[in-house]
């Protein structure tokens, strides 16, 4: 394992594999599209406009560590049946898989019977920011409705899969963040993460999110994730085994970072 300051995915896994360009979901804070369009891969109007790799054969492969899939791209009806066939083709290897997703529900139900004898190398985290569909449809104008996600993690956890979410970033306030926790918790076995939008002003506007509207909505969110907001949310969980911190909220809570990549802690 590779010892440095952890942070980003390197928290979660050794390290990540991603056979699409762009992703269907178009999420407004995406820090991949911002990557693609300031390294000139891709614009603000093609993004959302998948193109299968044609490296991916050469990824298949066994690696040392857990894998996180994907990373810059996301598990989409568009491209559900390549990133299936990849997911088996490195279970196959013996490789352990983190499976990250704004999750469809009838993909995941799919994928779960496709690598079903594989469960115990396979991790799920799903990313469910906020528990209100509106605020979801509004930052991820693609993406499925918290109630999809939700029905997906209950799906996952009754079928013996290891189950985890991400809400990074969190978008709602701390109060119906706590309530969305709670009624998670019951159908998580592994964790829930949780991160501040990172860069969020900045990734917005590279990504083509410049109206007044998206704007203001996210000095809202900021000015809600303030310090002393995470420090309550921080002080009602902390003794949680189930719930672990990113970077963004261990540097404001006094939790050292970790020096050692993939520990997932």
């Amino acid at each position: 394992m590779k010892k440095c300051k952890v942070f980003g995915t390197y928290e979660w896994a050794d390290l990540t594999l991603n056979i699409i360009d762009g992703c269907f979901h178009d999420c407004k804070y995406c820090y991949s599209k911002e990557m693609a369009i300031r390294f000139k891969r891709k614009t603000t109007d093609n993004w959302k406009v998948e193109k299968l790799r044609l490296d991916i054969d050469s990824k298949i492969k066994r690696y040392n560590g857990k894998i996180m899939f994907p990373s810059t791209h996301d598990i989409t009806p568009e491209n559900a049946l390549n990133c299936i066939k990849f997911i088996k083709k490195i279970l196959e290897k013996g490789n352990s898989i983190l499976i990250v997703s704004k999750p469809h529900f009838d993909i995941i139900k799919t994928l779960c019977n496709e690598v079903n004898e594989y469960k115990e190398k396979i991790l799920f985290r799903f990313t469910i920011g906020s528990n209100n569909s509106d605020i979801l449809k509004f930052w991820e104008p693609n993406a499925p409705k918290y109630e999809e996600r939700f029905k997906t993690l209950k799906y996952a956890y009754d079928n013996g899969f290891k189950t985890s979410v991400s809400s990074e970033p969190m978008l709602d306030n701390i109060e119906n963040t706590i309530k969305m926790t709670n009624e998670l918790l019951p159908y998580i076995n592994d964790s829930i993460w949780f991160g501040k939008p990172n860069f969020f002003l900045r990734r917005l506007k590279i990504n083509g999110f410049k109206d007044e509207l998206t704007l203001k909505r996210a000095e809202i969110l900021l000015d809600n994730l303030n310090d002393e907001n995470i420090m309550l949310f921080y002080n009602h969980f902390k003794t949680n085994p189930y719930i672990k911190w990113k970077d963004s909220i261990k540097n404001i809570v006094g939790i050292e970072l970790p020096n050692v990549v993939g520990l997932d802690i």
